[in-house]
């Protein structure tokens, strides 16, 4: 604990309002209480994280660093972006943000990791993560509908009066609009799986959007990702095909969702369009991109008493 060095990154536009005073005086006051050396920064700008993590890297040389993302699934992708690779380096979130899917790899609720003491307490865990061209990524990729609702909202929030619910919905009635589906190209380690497609996921974790569970078979530590293809369904289809790809349930209408498990996907829109891609609910776009299972591990830290969920089984 004393040889270790605490580093908080706080996101003031995670959640509904800025939290960063509060923040920050829990913070002081649980470092106090376990006599941690311990700093706290502050983001300015998309991507600020990802850079402060690589600054105190360089900054504190070989010591062993923890950085904890203070803020959502967001701010969480930004900082690990930063740690993956350090070997001195492990990365936490302090889900203080209102989108927090990927701790609950390890509890059904988020209590623990706002408990400060056992947080920093806590052991650090080797897990996997997604390398592609376009983005670091540590729960989920998605490509399709779902990306494309949430690039929409990107847009609307800027209007103060259709931020959160506003926005998604007005965002998602745009892109029912504009159609469910698109054809795509698919290679799962190169086979090819072209098609018409409402949505191409890949999990590393097995929660996004706000809690929907489409692959709760993914392990973070077994080298695999899996990869939903989620074909072409019209509005009456819908609902409950999407019901069912939320629930974790894909085996149920193998007719609309194939489940394949792979190291290496590549996907592309087959009349070169600019995909919208979604990277732990942060927004790329390319016409065409390639993901991975990256080489190297990542370290995550739990709070004590916490280890990986173990998969659950669909039948």
């Amino acid at each position: 604990m004393k040889d270790r060095k605490h580093i908080f990154i706080i996101n003031p536009a995670a959640g509904r309002r800025d939290g960063t005073n509060s923040a920050a005086a829990g913070i002081s006051a649980a470092a106090r209480r376990l006599g941690a050396d311990y700093e706290i920064l502050t983001t300015e700008y998309p991507r600020h994280a990802t850079e402060m993590v690589r600054e105190k890297a360089e900054e504190y040389g070989g010591r062993a660093l923890r950085f904890y993302a203070c803020g959502g699934d967001g701010t969480l992708n930004e900082a690990a972006a930063g740690v993956a690779g350090l070997e001195n380096a492990s990365v936490t979130s302090y889900p203080i943000g209102s989108g927090n899917d990927f701790i609950r790899l390890f509890a059904a609720d988020k209590s623990a990791f706002l408990d400060l003491e056992r947080l920093m307490r806590g052991k650090e865990l080797e897990l996997d993560y997604i390398q592609s061209d376009c983005g670091f990524c540590l729960n989920v990729f998605s490509i399709g509908v779902d990306a494309r609702i949430a690039g929409g909202m990107q847009k609307y929030k800027r209007i103060p009066a259709l931020r959160g619910a506003a926005a998604y919905n007005i965002s998602t009635v745009e892109n029912l609009i504009r159609g469910l589906h698109e054809p795509y190209g698919v290679e799962v380690d190169g086979q090819c799986f072209d098609g018409e497609y409402t949505l191409v996921l890949a999990g590393n974790g097995r929660y996004y959007g706000g809690g929907a569970n489409p692959v709760p078979e993914a392990d973070p530590t077994d080298r695999l990702l899996d990869v939903l293809l989620v074909k072409a369904v019209d509005l009456l289809t819908a609902a409950r095909v999407i019901g069912a790809y939320k629930e974790g349930q894909h085996r149920s209408l193998p007719q609309y969702i194939r489940h394949l498990r792979a190291k290496e996907v590549t996907v592309y829109h087959k009349k070169g369009k600019e995909m919208v891609i979604n990277l732990d609910g942060e927004i790329a776009r390319a016409a065409r991109t390639t993901l991975r299972v990256a080489d190297q591990k990542i370290r995550f830290a739990v709070p004590t008493g916490l280890s990986l969920l173990p998969p659950r089984i669909v039948k």
